[in-house]
């Protein structure tokens, strides 16, 4: 016997998987039969009275049938899903004799639920189900007892397996064209620089042979006296490389920075909570415009992803964001590689930001000639540790420096923007920043 046989005896006191008399049928036939034994012996009528109704119950419930195997299966439950309510069924089926169940369901909540009391004859019963937090969660686990007439006997309890989803990120709405990204692809929503077939006009040039005929620009011919054609810019993807900070996770709460959450996953409203939450939205507004995305784990390389396009890419990062989340913890050095970033990407990277290794990766990036997005997760406003005197001090020490950090990135053409404030404008002034200083 393994330890969870053991462990499944000592809660259902040995008795769990099979049909069992309880101590209501003990007492029925004990006091039945004493009763009516002891009002014969001492010629008393009441004892009688009183035993007999009660041994004759007892004597039916034994009589009638009671047996098979009860069942209980959840239904209609997806493996994954979003935040927020979902619906699903769980079968019951008591078998031949059963009247009662009490099976433990949740209440549009978290957790395991509470005892209900159901007729046997319920068949089927919905539940709701919630959970606000994305990641892996246990949503259901129908523990549950059958009784027979009277509660006599009964099947049970039966500590049932627990039922989760893999909840997937929320996506953020995002306004169309949040980034005006570097163009490195073929067909895209995003300006390049090279002419092409597009709607915006680049240039007007004098006629050369090989160009079209329907580009010739008439009026500017007729004026000249020469022809000449109009040129446009070509639409191009953009490649945009996620960099996800997976070494930290901190909540507002400097004292429970040195804990780690309970449960797997990230900190509610933490510093990876809100790094998930910014890639995903960053993810689905940029393969909305068509453009490639990537995901890169700075800690775990090997958990990354490779850059793609559409709907099932966007799904591909947000389940690999959970697998990234799964694996936090503190690593030795930041690692992002040249073969991750192709060239003229748009790299961003989502961190707290609370050492110099990052910002290091982070101002390298941007000198290898991408342009580079950093996006501050860090919880704010945070709170200083109340158990010693020196919370206030050491919090301001920890903002200044992250502060020292932040501007440090902007002086090498980093367009630095915490996450909820707006992302255009703060590209558009790194990407001026750094033709001025060439």
């Amino acid at each position: 016997m393994n330890r969870a046989q053991r462990l499944r005896e000592a809660i259902t006191g040995g008795r769990g998987a099979r049909w069992h008399p309880t101590d209501a049928l003990v007492r029925g036939l004990v006091l039945g039969v004493g009763m009516v034994v002891l009002g014969g012996l001492l010629h008393e009528v009441e004892l009688v009275l009183i035993g007999a109704p009660l041994l004759i119950s007892t004597l039916v419930a034994l009589v009638t049938p009671v047996g098979g195997v009860p069942r209980v299966d959840v239904r209609r439950l997806p493996r994954t899903g979003e935040v927020g309510a979902a619906k699903s069924s769980v079968g019951i089926d008591p078998g031949p004799g059963a009247e009662v169940v009490a099976i433990r369901l949740p209440v549009a909540g978290p957790g395991i639920g509470p005892v209900h009391l159901l007729p046997a004859e319920a068949g089927e019963v919905e539940v709701v189900l919630r959970r606000d937090a994305w990641g892996e969660g246990v949503d259901l686990r129908p523990d549950h007892l059958v009784a027979g007439p009277d509660a006599l006997l009964v099947y049970g309890p039966v500590t049932a397996p627990e039922r989760g989803r893999l909840l997937l990120p929320p996506v953020e709405p995002l306004p169309a064209g949040l980034l005006p990204a570097r163009a490195a692809g073929l067909v895209g929503a995003h300006r390049a620089r090279r002419p092409g077939d597009s709607v915006e006009l680049r240039d007007i040039r004098a006629f050369q042979p090989g160009d079209r005929l329907r580009r010739i620009d008439w009026r500017v011919s007729l004026r000249s006296g020469d022809l000449h054609v109009r040129e446009h810019h070509a639409e191009a993807d953009a490649d945009v490389v996620l960099a996800l900070d997976t070494r930290l996770d901190l909540g507002a709460e400097v004292g429970d920075w040195s804990t780690t959450a309970r449960g797997a996953g990230a900190r509610p409203g933490g510093s990876l909570d809100r790094a998930v939450r910014a890639a995903a939205s960053l993810a689905a507004g940029y393969l909305r415009q068509g453009d490639r995305v990537s995901l890169v784990d700075l800690a775990r390389p090997r958990l990354g992803l490779r850059a793609g396009a559409g709907r099932r890419q966007l799904l591909r990062v947000r389940h690999q964001l959970v697998v990234c989340a799964r694996w936090v913890g503190w690593a030795s050095r930041p690692v992002l590689r040249p073969e991750q970033v192709p060239h003229g990407a748009l790299v961003v990277v989502l961190s707290p930001f609370l050492d110099a290794d990052v910002v290091e990766l982070t101002v390298h990036a941007a000198r290898r000639g991408n342009a580079v997005l950093a996006v501050d997760v860090l919880p704010r406003p945070l709170r200083p540790d109340r158990e010693t005197p020196w919370g206030r001090s050491a919090l301001k020490v920890i903002e200044l420096e992250h502060d020292v950090r932040l501007e440090a990135m902007r002086r090498h053409g980093v367009a630095v923007v915490a996450w909820g404030d707006p992302i255009s404008g703060a590209l558009r002034r790194a990407r001026s920043a750094r033709r001025v200083v060439r």
